[in-house]
């Protein structure tokens, strides 16, 4: 097998390329180095990449901050013959704790125009002066005072302090914004529209443009949202296959508890299950109803499987209701679907091993515990279960994760408490987690969703709620999160929150 090349090589290498190939149409032999530069308008992170391409190469190329006496030039024209190699996206922004979730692209151009127009109405438009003269090439630019030009690093905290939205790159996105569906559209969801509005092509120009060959096989090698680089997990609440749900499941068919959510988890790229329960052949059917000893029938899997199931979480504390059997034949079932899991295993070491997976430029690394027992759900170094918390042991994974260029995706069985707002005891302990590195920390025991918040550069959600389990006695217990992280770049840049009720 052939020696991989880093994807920022790989870009660095077909653009270097693309201008050799403009160059190779001009008349009579190019003379050494070649200048590139910028037209004005183009977006400031699409010239440094340029910028930092062209000085690695200085015996061939030099950088010019003067377009005109630049002999290739990146453009946001239309130019004949023009080399497309990129496409700069913005997104809609707004202060994480924003409820809308959308915006009008003709409510935003009205508003560029000078005509407050939809939500403009009531709170400012900002965004950098970069961006405004880069979306200037594709709207003209905007009326006086029409868009409120802030400096990059002091967008958000000016956007929450006025109740502003704003307008950033996509590249730039961080965990303080709540990014907005323009037209329904969603930059946090795969294969977005070409009609999505806020894009701007990129092309390469240089004189003798009318004999300059095609090369779109390069569009995205000056782009800032490029899909194979961006990873979408789905993280779920409580799954109980029993009881009610099993139940219902019975009588409405396998798959009718992901009726109306099917496509939020199928269509992620890693899809996460906490799945309480182990599957046995011999689970009574119709399900035992007035039970706390719970067991999920083997044909129920399916449910899992048509979900997208990929990570299943074993911090659960019914695993072992039925013994150690149905669990070893859980993990055999899981094995052959080619699903991973963690927060527990076979024994203690499988148990307490952090799933390492990869996507991409994006490294993830998935820990979990159960923190409140009962004790025989609890793995030994001879028998299947669940992680016992061991809160020392578990940061000390985190801060050696992080060295190794991994993002810790922690989870933790922690007391159920039928309330909204976490107890003390969680907020020290998830906070701790946080700040010893992880990039996510999540409560699994909640059977009602929790509150959340961003604590030291980490996404905390103390509880998602239940995902599939029959408690329908009161409206909390009813309610549930699907978080849906989006990491880019070896970043967690953003968190898709979709909600749905138990029917």
């Amino acid at each position: 097998m052939g020696r991989r090349v880093p994807a920022r090589r790989f870009r660095r290498l077909v653009v270097l390329l693309l201008i050799v190939v403009l160059l190779g149409c001009w008349a009579g032999e190019p003379r050494w180095p070649v200048r590139v530069g910028c037209d004005r308008g183009v977006p400031g992170g699409a010239c440094a990449r340029l910028q930092a391409i062209v000085r690695a190469d200085p015996d061939h190329f030099v950088w010019t901050d003067e377009p005109v006496k630049a002999g290739v030039r990146l453009t946001t024209e239309v130019t004949r013959g023009g080399i497309p190699v990129g496409t700069w996206t913005y997104a809609v922004v707004a202060p994480f704790r924003t409820v809308e979730d959308d915006v009008s692209s003709a409510d935003l151009l009205a508003t560029w125009r000078g005509v407050p127009s939809g939500p403009f109405r009531e709170r400012p438009l900002l965004a950098t002066a970069d961006t405004v003269a880069a979306l200037g090439t594709l709207w003209g630019p905007p009326v006086a005072e029409a868009v409120t030009t802030v400096d990059r690093t002091a967008l958000l905290p000016r956007a929450e302090e006025a109740g502003a939205w704003a307008i950033v790159p996509f590249d730039e996105l961080e965990m303080g914004w709540k990014v907005l569906r323009v037209d329904g559209l969603s930059l946090l969801e795969k294969g977005l529209p070409d009609r999505y509005p806020l894009r701007i092509s990129l092309r390469l120009a240089g004189e003798r443009r009318d004999v300059l060959p095609s090369a779109t096989e390069a569009q995205d090698a000056l782009s800032n949202r490029q899909e194979g680089r961006m990873t979408i997990l789905a993280m779920t609440g409580v799954t109980a296959l029993t009881r009610t749900t099993a139940q219902v499941m019975e009588t409405q068919g396998l798959l009718y508890p992901a009726r109306d959510i099917l496509q939020w988890l199928a269509s992620a790229d890693l899809t996460h299950i906490s799945n309480e329960v182990a599957f046995t052949s011999e689970c009574p059917v119709p399900p035992i109803q007035d039970t706390m000893r719970f067991c999920s029938h083997s044909r129920y899997i399916e449910l899992l499987e048509a979900i997208g199931t990929d990570i299943v979480e074993l911090t659960g504390n019914h695993l072992l209701d039925y013994g150690p059997g149905p669990l070893y034949q859980t993990l055999i079932m899981y094995r052959q679907r080619g699903w991973s899991w963690y927060g527990g295993g076979m024994d203690l070491a499988e148990a307490t091993r952090p799933l390492k997976i990869e996507r991409g430029p994006n490294r993830l690394a998935f820990l979990g515990c159960n923190r409140v027992g009962p004790a025989y759900d609890w793995a030994t170094e001879t028998s299947p279960g669940s992680a016992p918390c061991d809160l020392a042991r578990l940061s000390a994974d985190i801060r050696a994760l992080r060295a190794e260029g991994y993002l810790p995706i922690v989870t933790l069985q922690h007391t159920e408490t039928y309330q909204y707002l976490p107890t003390p005891e969680q907020v020290a302990e998830f906070r701790a987690l946080a700040r010893a590195g992880a990039a996510v920390v999540i409560g699994s025991q909640a059977h009602q969703p929790q509150a959340m918040e961003l604590y030291e550069g980490a996404f905390i959600h103390y509880g998602p709620g239940n995902l599939f389990f029959d408690q329908m006695q009161s409206i909390g217990t009813r309610q549930e999160f699907i978080d849906r992280l989006v990491f880019y770049d070896g970043r967690l840049v953003s968190v898709d929150l979709r909600t749905a009720i138990l029917e």
